[in-house]
């Protein structure tokens, strides 16, 4: 085995500057995700059935079809049928928005549904609108349950986040590609990326379980 880090080492900011690049768009895409999937998650406990059916005809979508092909059909599609040069960064947000609200939505949904039924009907009887009644009560104490699950999504994100190196968007991944092609040796700085994602994705990891372990004892 022929290692050889040293190459790779004028190209480390280079790399590094990757992170903030990657986390930049996913954070965008997980808040996109997140206000989209929460109306998802209304519309789907409606009582109005043709928004219940696009809800779920939007879920079922795009969580059956591959999210790189989402992505190729947004980054590709858009121009040729607007007119619009839609940038990589843009692309990335709304393929990984829309497909994580889809994620989100369902997560949402299950939250809400797990709230105790006896706090809807009092609030129901109490004469509280149902507004105030989701934003209010049944919201907040879904959202604490189902933050280890949002900080999974998150994390899933993270990961999947490699394949908008496939559009040309300079992530960490499309950074390993580049120094690859310059120094002629594609091991060293995939190892390098492949380090780095991994210290990112550990330390969402510990940092979801800990915020999982304050909502337990807040319990």
């Amino acid at each position: 085995m022929n290692l050889d880090f040293s190459q790779i080492v004028p190209y480390i900011p280079f790399i590094l500057e990757g992170i903030w690049v990657t986390l930049k768009f996913v954070i965008v895409a997980i808040i996109f995700g997140f206000v989209f999937g929460s109306i998802l998650a209304l519309l789907k406990i409606s009582h109005i059935k043709p928004l219940n059916w696009f809800a779920d005809a939007y879920t079922s979508i795009f969580r059956g079809t591959p999210l790189i092909l989402q992505l190729m059909i947004i980054y590709f599609a858009i121009p040729q049928l607007t007119g619009y040069d839609i940038s990589p960064f843009l692309s990335a947000i709304l393929a990984f928005g829309l497909n994580s609200s889809a994620y989100i939505s369902e997560i949402i949904r299950a939250g809400i549904q797990a709230v105790d039924k006896g706090q809807v009907e009092a609030a129901q009887a109490l004469g509280i609108p149902y507004r105030l009644m989701m934003k209010d009560l049944i919201f907040p104490q879904a959202l604490k349950n189902i933050l280890p699950a949002l900080m999974n999504e998150f994390i899933t994100l993270t990961k999947e986040s490699a394949i908008v190196s496939t559009i040309g968007y300079l992530d960490l991944m499309r950074r390993a590609q580049v120094v690859g092609a310059d120094t002629y040796r594609n091991f060293e700085p995939l190892i390098f990326v492949g380090l780095i994602y991994w210290v990112m994705v550990m330390g969402l990891t510990l940092i979801g379980k800990r915020v999982e372990r304050k909502l337990k004892y807040s319990d």
